[in-house]
C-alpha cells in the first residue's frame, strides 16, 4: 500500500511517498498457536485461516483481517469466548465458530466486542454452540452481515444467550442474517439509529426484542415459531416496515410504549396463544388470544397499510394509546378482529383512508370501558374487516 505523506521542514513543504506493506498469512491448523500468529502480526494484516480446526479463545487486540478458507473452524473447546475483539477495525470473515463456554454471567460468546471495538465487521460465519453468537456493547457502527447462528436445542431456551445482543450502540447495520433456537434472535438495548434488514429468524423467545433504543430501521425481516416476533418496547422514532410475522405465538408485533414511530406494509398472519407445557413460559401467561398486532401505552405513531390476517386477535390497542394515525389496514379472516379498550372516541381513518374504528356504522361506542368490533363480514363496515375484505381492502 503506498501513501503521501507532507512533511514540513524549515518552512519547507516536502513530498514524501512511502510504502507501507500490510503482511498476509496463511495460517494451517498445525502451524501453532493461533494467539501467537495475532501476537506477531502488524496491524492491518490479514491472516487467513485454512481448512480444519483451530484452536479458540483468541484475543484480537489490533486492526486486522480474520478469514477463513472453506472447513476453517475455530473451536473454543467449551472455554470462554471463541474470538475476544477489544479493538476498532477488525473483519472477521467465513468461518465457523464452535463450542464457547456457557457462562451467561460473563457473556460467553462466539464474537465478544468490547468497549472501543468500533467498525467491528462480521461476515459469512456461523456460529454453533455458543452461548451469545455476537455480544458487542459500548461501541459504534457494527456490521453483521450474512452470518447463521443454531443455538444448542439440549439447552432450555431461557438458558440460552442471544444470537447477536446489542447495547450502547451507535449506527450500525444487522442484515442477512439467519437465526434458528436462540433465547432472542436479536436483543438490543440503550442503542441508537441501528439498521435491521432482511433477517431470518426463528424458533426463539423473541425476533426482534428492542429495548431503550431510538431512531432505528426494521425492515424486510421474516420472523416464525416465536413467542413474539417483533417486542418493541419504550423506543420512539422506529420506522418498522415491510416485515413478516408467520406463525408466531402470542404476538406479530408487540407494542409497549412505543411513540412517534412508523409500521408499515407489514405482514402479520398465524398469531395463536403458546401453548406450552407449563403455567407461564418466559413470564407469558398461556392461554392468552395471540395477537396479530397489540399496541400498548403508544402514542403518536402511524399504522398503516399492514395485514392482520389468520389469527385470533387482529388489533388490540389498550392503556392510552392514543393520537395513533392507524388507515388503509387488512383485517382479514381473524377469530375476533378488533379488541378496543378506552372510553374516549378515537377516528382510525386519515386523509379518506378508512380503517377500522371505534365510530362506525357498526354502532360501537367507546363510552365503554371495552368496545370489541365484530367479525361477521355482513356487518355493514368502513374499514377492512372480515374473512372477505371490502374491495378497498
Amino acid at each position: 500500500m503506498t501513501r503521501t505523506v507532507l512533511s514540513l521542514l524549515g518552512g519547507c513543504s516536502l513530498l514524501l511517498t512511502a510504502t507501507f506493506a500490510f503482511a498476509e498469512l496463511r495460517i494451517a491448523p498445525n502451524d501453532g498457536p493461533l494467539q501467537s500468529h495475532i501476537d506477531a502480526a502488524s496491524p492491518g494484516s490479514e491472516l487467513i485461516l485454512a481448512e480444519g480446526t483451530h484452536t479458540g479463545g483468541i484475543l484480537i487486540d489490533k486492526s486486522l483481517t480474520l478469514r477463513g478458507e472453506p472447513g476453517a473452524i475455530l473451536d473454543a473447546e467449551g472455554h470462554g469466548d471463541v474470538i475476544r475483539v477489544t479493538a476498532a477495525d477488525v473483519r472477521i470473515e467465513g468461518l465457523t465458530l464452535r463450542n464457547s463456554g456457557f457462562n451467561l454471567t460473563d457473556m460467553n460468546a462466539g464474537v465478544h466486542a468490547e468497549r472501543g471495538a468500533h467498525r467491528l465487521h462480521l461476515e459469512a460465519t456461523r456460529m454453533e454452540n455458543v452461548a451469545f453468537g455476537v455480544w458487542a456493547w459500548h461501541l459504534d457502527e457494527p456490521t453483521l452481515i450474512g452470518n447463521q447462528f443454531s443455538g444448542n436445542t439440549a439447552v432450555r431456551s431461557q438458558d440460552r444467550g442471544d444470537a447477536i445482543r446489542l447495547y450502547n450502540i451507535s449506527g450500525g447495520l444487522v442484515a442477512d442474517n439467519d437465526v434458528r433456537d436462540a433465547r432472542d434472535a436479536i436483543y438490543v438495548d440503550t442503542s441508537r439509529d441501528l439498521v435491521f434488514r432482511n433477517n431470518r429468524l426463528r424458533d426463539s423467545r423473541f425476533g426482534i426484542h428492542y429495548m431503550f433504543t431510538h431512531g432505528g430501521k426494521i425492515v424486510g425481516n421474516h420472523t416464525s415459531g416465536t413467542r413474539a416476533g417483533y417486542a418493541l418496547m419504550m423506543s420512539r422514532d422506529l420506522e418498522v416496515v415491510g416485515n413478516r410475522s408467520e406463525n408466531d405465538m402470542n404476538y406479530g408485533i408487540l407494542m409497549n410504549y412505543v411513540n412517534y414511530s412508523t409500521i408499515a406494509g407489514n405482514h402479520i398472519s398465524g398469531i395463536t396463544a403458546w401453548h406450552g407445557p407449563a403455567g407461564s413460559e418466559h413470564g407469558v401467561t398461556l392461554g392468552a388470544d395471540g395477537k396479530a398486532l397489540f399496541i400498548y401505552n403508544s402514542q403518536s405513531n402511524e399504522i398503516v397499510g399492514n395485514r392482520l390476517a389468520d389469527s385470533e386477535l387482529g388489533i388490540h390497542l389498550t392503556a392510552g394509546s392514543e393520537h395513533n394515525r392507524l388507515y388503509g389496514n387488512a383485517f382479514i379472516n381473524n377469530r375476533q378482529q378488533v379488541m378496543y379498550v378506552a372510553t374516549r372516541t378515537q377516528e382510525w381513518s386519515t386523509r379518506g383512508a378508512a380503517t377500522t374504528g371505534a365510530t362506525t356504522s357498526a354502532g360501537i361506542s367507546t363510552a365503554t370501558a371495552s368496545a370489541t368490533l365484530p367479525t361477521s363480514p355482513t356487518t355493514p363496515w368502513t374499514g377492512c374487516c372480515g374473512a372477505s375484505p371490502k374491495p378497498s381492502c
